[in-house]
């Protein structure tokens, strides 16, 4: 499930085949923008930010988020012969940008447009402080989680706003580091500047990662999380049974719910 670490990664593997070279070609497959012809242009920066991803090429933003199935593939560009074979359906590319050596491609991407980079800030200009990025700052993370202190903590830490990188995998297992429930109150968690330190140094830890580990043991299976994904399951630390449920936002009640998991004598509840 892509989460600021991975989108970190991607940035930085194309940044590596894309910045500071010029696009042969680009084939956009969405209708909106099915014209857009970036061929001559040079690629001046690739970066992430939190979950999205922007390729500035041409005076303009590529922008990209992966939501749930989303992912950038790299191949090398044809020389000649064949083209590279795609390891994911051709039907599900969104976006082909090609170079002298490589052919990125941006498959079941979840948001994809192309703005004038005058315009950046209209898709990223409303997240909070980049738990991976340049601007990381712990205090204004902690100021706009204390905003609102009648939030859940599980609803809070997911709303970019706050701070901008956690998806549901690490909002669950920051959760339980924190020894809290996701629907404890934003008030009630004692001790919010740890969790949001821990959430630093977990993102940090797994950014350089292929696959993902809160735990510090195999990056592979149940190894890998204390509670995300694991219900019925003994808890590693204490034995009880690990419980499911969703939480809902009430100030987004057209958002479907996101599944949570706890240990009920860890966390409570």
């Amino acid at each position: 499930m892509p989460e600021g670490d991975t989108v970190w990664r991607q940035a930085r593997d194309l940044r590596a085949v894309l910045e500071g070279k010029t696009l042969t070609s680009s084939d956009f497959r969405v209708p909106a923008h099915a014209t857009v012809d970036f061929s001559g242009q040079r690629v001046t920066s690739v970066q992430s930010r939190g979950k999205h991803l922007l390729i500035f090429v041409g005076g303009h933003v590529i922008h990209s988020h992966l939501s749930m199935e989303g992912h950038w593939d790299i191949y090398p560009s044809p020389a000649g012969g064949r083209p590279a074979r795609w390891r994911r359906p051709a039907f599900t590319a969104r976006v082909v940008l090609q170079t002298e050596l490589a052919t990125a491609v941006g498959f079941s991407l979840g948001k994809l447009e192309v703005l004038p980079e005058a315009l950046v800030g209209d898709a990223v200009g409303h997240l909070g402080p980049d738990l991976l990025g340049p601007d990381w700052d712990a205090e204004e993370a902690l100021r706009r989680l204390l905003a609102e202190p009648g939030r859940t903590i599980g609803v809070a830490l997911l709303d970019q706003r706050n701070l901008a990188g956690i998806g549901n995998i690490y909002r669950n297992e920051l959760c339980f580091l924190g020894g809290v429930h996701p629907a404890t109150a934003v008030r009630d968690v004692p001790e919010l500047p740890r969790m949001i330190g821990l959430a630093k140094r977990l993102l940090e830890a797994n950014k350089d990662r292929a696959a993902r580990s809160t735990t510090g043991g195999p990056a592979r299976g149940e190894a890998a999380s204390w509670v995300y994904g694991l219900a019925r399951k003994p808890c590693k630390r204490c034995g009880s049974l690990i419980r499911h449920d969703t939480l809902g936002d009430p100030a987004f009640p057209t958002h479907a719910p996101r599944d949570i998991y706890w240990c009920p004598h860890c966390q409570g509840a």
